[in-house]
């Protein structure tokens, strides 16, 4: 048998993903690896070690592989039916527990919400709130439903396109969406992880903004008066949505920077 550390330092990947394959198939921390690395491996750990490898040598994302990824200090499943968690996404969640940081027991709408993430990480921020997420996607709500079970975090689930989900009329507080948003001819779209992704949850197989027209357009139904909308969009989208949103008589409209000073989400409130 070989030890940890030669099979380690005899891997095509980069460091940090060896690590953390091994940790995933031994099931042991990022410690125990240090201070067991001579300790022999058997066979079988490292046939299932190989196989992760050649998927991820592949291309694959180190979040499918994983079947997980951190996102707001909680761990998410994901699988293949969803957009992996990513951390610029966090500002979309920041944002809209700003919005009603002085509201008791506030309604919250999440329209896509793919892993759950952004419903789940509003709820267990304000326990107090309603908080109701909507997606197409019956597969994505099932992973969905099982983050906020496992998280301990209560969201109602509704399968359905945007506010056709809905069963039942709501004056929400806020509804936030991180929807797809990348143009069709967009080459990110055959670049690195979005290959693997949802390609649904990625593009609206126009220009990019087709799903921000229906959430803008169809949002003064849903939204109580003075309510808001923000929206995770493209790096060049800001002065369209913007656009948008005055367009459909929200006020205070602005867009808010990720932590690379890209324009990253956009939002304003319903006049009251």
């Amino acid at each position: 048998m070989q030890c940890l550390r030669t099979l380690m330092a005899s891997s095509a990947l980069p460091h940090l993903e060896t690590r953390m394959l091994w940790q995933h198939v031994l099931g042991v921390s990022r410690t125990w690896l240090f201070t067991h690395d001579t300790d022999p491996i058997s066979d079988d750990a490292v046939k299932q070690y190989r196989a992760l490898e050649r998927r991820r040598l592949a291309g694959e994302p180190m979040a499918y592989i994983l079947g997980e990824r951190e996102f707001m200090g909680h761990m998410f499943s994901v699988t293949p039916d969803v957009l992996i968690p990513r951390p610029e996404t966090e500002l979309l969640v920041e944002t809209a527990l700003h919005a009603v940081a002085r509201l008791q027991s506030p309604k919250v709408l999440d329209l896509g919400t793919g892993s759950g993430a952004i419903a789940i990480s509003i709820a267990l921020a304000r326990p107090d709130a309603t908080v109701v997420a909507t997606d197409i996607s019956v597969a994505a709500l099932k992973v969905a439903r099982a983050n906020a079970t496992r998280l301990g975090a209560s969201v109602g689930f509704f399968a359905g396109s945007w506010y056709d989900a809905l069963a039942t009329h709501e004056d929400f507080d806020v509804i936030v969406s991180n929807p797809p948003y990348i143009a069709v001819c967009d080459a990110h779209l055959g670049q690195g992880d979005v290959r693997f992704e949802p390609s649904r949850a990625l593009t609206d197989g126009a220009d990019g903004l087709g799903a921000i027209r229906a959430i803008v357009s169809g949002s003064h139904h849903w939204l109580r008066r003075g309510g808001a909308l923000y929206l995770e969009h493209g790096w060049d989208q800001g002065d369209a949505v913007r656009q948008l949103l005055q367009q459909a008589r929200f006020e205070r409209v602005r867009s808010l920077p990720d932590l690379a000073g890209i324009d990253r989400v956009t939002g304003g409130y319903l006049p009251i």
